[in-house]
């Protein structure tokens, strides 16, 4: 299938400027982020091609190559690989771009590569996730080596252009009609080769070490929210720029209250007599108690909501509320006496037949109704 129009994807005109660009790139990435549409899966791929079109649109380089030959200009595997098909384009330098990722894994271009970006899971209690706070975090990374600055060549000394590629990252071999190119052996693609390894991190310019992180916690956060600090993943190789953490935070299940969105949910018990005759509880809120109100013949499982004693989500929007479901408790390990009084009070009540309990009655007549069908 075709490729649309990174200019389309955009929204921008061929002439548009650098800041153009990028405000419609920034309002479109918003508008289809997968984190605001976690139950839309076609804009995580909308947010992926608009992404797409904005590194190749923001990039000087690859923008030119993209308005001269299209997608072909800076796609390897439709034969541009960001090189133009000009005058000194040869047959072999075209194939042996094409080849060469076969044979050797690709070139690696400047002789460093970004690190690798980390995920570090973050437990938090309710009270942490709703009020946001502070922790720190210790991570195993591996970090550029101190002593050598990255580069894993001995102090003093520097890393040489490799003798076998001459500083390319690639060599050529002749295979039959084809000119095939590859990664290096000597130096694997950097273009570089050490004579005089670091002593510490033994050439490879990095070292593994914990680094130990402060992290800003949002008020209002959830489970599955990631919260990135750039720069802080894991050195790259050669010097290379690092990679980026990203903390994914995780709430603990609380013994009282069950998150859903904005609304926190808990359940209350209540006494027989309390259903019956209505009364004021005092409910926990994450703010501090509060007084609830029972009315009276207040059936087991009603509902009752109390506004803006929830969570204000961390993306913005309202505080929600907290729903109590009230359980009638019923009594246990009754004495004698309770007993009797009990099945007094039973007794009064059926003389008062659908009166004192129309849900039974109804629920009775529906079950008479649904054996004589069965019979009839």
């Amino acid at each position: 299938m075709a490729k649309q129009d990174y200019y389309e994807l955009l929204g921008v005109s061929r002439n548009a400027s650098d800041s153009e660009i990028k405000k419609s790139y920034r309002r479109l990435a918003m508008k289809f982020h997968p984190d605001r549409n976690k139950n839309k899966p076609s804009a995580e791929e909308k947010f992926k091609t608009v992404k797409e079109a904005y590194e190749v649109l923001s990039d000087p380089k690859k923008r030119s190559a993209y308005d001269q030959f299209g997608h072909a200009g800076i796609d390897p595997s439709m034969g541009g690989g960001g090189a133009g098909f000009g005058g000194a384009e040869t047959f072999s330098d075209i194939f042996g771009d094409v080849f060469g990722d076969i044979f050797g894994g690709g070139r690696r271009r400047g002789g460093v590569e970004r690190g690798a970006d980390l995920r570090y899971n973050l437990e938090l209690s309710l009270e942490e996730a709703v009020a946001g706070t502070e922790v720190k975090i210790r991570v195993p990374v591996m970090a550029a080596c101190q002593y050598c600055g990255g580069s894993g060549a001995q102090t003093g000394s520097s890393p040489v252009v490799c003798s076998t590629c001459n500083g390319h990252g690639s060599v050529r071999m002749q295979q039959g009609f084809f000119s095939l190119q590859q990664t290096c052996p000597a130096c694997r693609g950097t273009g570089k080769q050490i004579k005089d390894p670091c002593r510490s991190c033994h050439g490879q310019g990095r070292v593994q070490e914990d680094k130990t992180l402060s992290v800003k916690i949002p008020a209002g956060v959830d489970t599955g929210d990631r919260i990135r600090l750039a720069g802080e993943g894991e050195a790259g190789e050669h010097g290379g720029p690092p990679g980026d953490l990203y903390v994914q935070v995780v709430v603990r299940d609380h013994p009282i209250f069950t998150r859903d969105g904005a609304n926190l949910y808990c359940e209350v018990p209540i006494s027989f007599p309390s259903a019956c005759l209505g009364g004021e509880l005092e409910v926990p809120t994450l703010g501090g108690k509060v007084k609830l109100k029972i009315p009276l013949e207040t059936q087991t499982g009603k509902l009752f909501r109390l506004r803006g004693k929830g969570v204000r989500p961390v993306r913005g929007g309202g505080i929600g509320d907290l729903l109590c479901r009230v359980r009638i408790e019923t009594p246990v390990r009754l004495t004698g006496e309770q007993k009797e009084i009990i099945e007094q009070l039973e007794e009064l009540l059926a003389g008062g037949g659908s009166h004192h309990s129309p849900q039974a009655h109804s629920w009775l007549d529906g079950v008479k109704q649904f054996f004589d069908k069965l019979t009839g």
